[in-house]
């Protein structure tokens, strides 16, 4: 049987404050997947105006990416909410437990995406416009795993938004310092969800679910090698680009080093999927670390 379509005997709810189960809901018990989202924003805010960003506009674009990722969160469990009980790492997610009705899962999301959209009023129309764009790509991106090979790739391109929303809502346009960067956090995206994936190809392989990291199979761990590697190029780039100072360029190197050490690690054999979720919360702070640079690039 197909297992998209098989059935199982829907989990028992468990006893858990509904507010509680909606910060699980919006994956705001897991905080490196918000703020893993909000790097690539941040990067941009810094580059854009040259370091020096406005604390308001810092602060709309921290809000909105907490408010854009938890729609995301929610989108993707009311489309999997059948899939989900069926792999042990999601099978207590709170639409997929029963603990939340469909109805509410629904009412969470529009509030979400409420919010975004309010926050989204106060940027440039350029930016409103990609914001606008980007709606249709966090609601289709879970339908991607049932059809497209890299469904990764998807939520890349996802991601890549944060960055050309956060330029234009500096400068209102877009340059080629914007693309270089978009490109940059394309790649890395694709990089660090891939190593997310590692952890559910069993799971995956099972139910019929598309995934980089099926997709590259014993070959993934160079796949993810080639990504951080373009990424450490279109950073250097960058730098060069806009003329940042040396702080930046150390920045890129060590952020390559810890990208090398990781593509070594998935190297090696029997990892568990304890050692693939340390690997991708390792990249929250190889992100600050850039973005740190970023901001001493433009001072130091």
């Amino acid at each position: 049987m197909d297992g998209l379509t098989m059935i199982r005997t829907p989990l028992p709810p468990a006893t858990i404050n509904p507010w509680m189960a909606v910060i699980k809901l919006l994956r705001w018990d897991k905080p490196a997947g918000r703020l893993i989202l909000m790097i690539p924003a941040l990067w941009a805010v810094v580059l854009a105006s040259q370091g020096t960003p406005s604390p308001l506009l810092v602060t709309v674009i921290i809000a909105g990416s907490l408010a854009t990722s938890a729609a995301g969160c929610v989108v993707n469990d009311l489309w999997d909410r059948n899939i989900d009980p069926q792999v042990e790492r999601t099978r207590q997610r709170p639409l997929a437990a029963k603990i939340l009705t469909l109805r509410v899962g629904v009412g969470v999301a529009l509030v979400a995406f409420a919010c975004a959209f309010g926050l989204a009023l106060f940027l440039t129309p350029l930016s409103f416009g990609l914001c606008i764009a980007a709606v249709p790509v966090i609601l289709l991106y879970p339908l991607a795993k049932r059809f497209f090979p890299i469904p990764q790739l998807v939520l890349a391109l996802a991601w890549g938004f944060a960055v050309l929303i956060s330029w234009s809502a500096v400068t209102g346009t877009l340059s080629m310092a914007t693309w270089l960067l978009w490109g940059a956090t394309l790649l890395w995206t694709l990089g660090f969800d891939t190593i997310y994936a590692m952890a559910d190809r069993p799971d995956d392989q099972r139910l019929g679910i598309n995934s980089s990291a099926l997709f590259f199979g014993r070959y993934a761990p160079l796949a993810i090698g080639g990504c951080f590697l373009i990424t450490t190029g279109l950073l250097w780039r960058l730098g060069q680009f806009l003329s940042l100072h040396f702080s930046f360029s150390l920045t890129v190197g060590l952020a390559a080093l810890l990208w090398s050490l990781q593509v070594w690690q998935l190297q090696q054999p029997r990892l568990s999927d304890q050692d693939y979720g340390q690997l991708f919360r390792q990249n929250v702070w190889i992100g600050f670390l850039l973005l740190g640079g970023m901001v001493a690039g433009n001072w130091l």
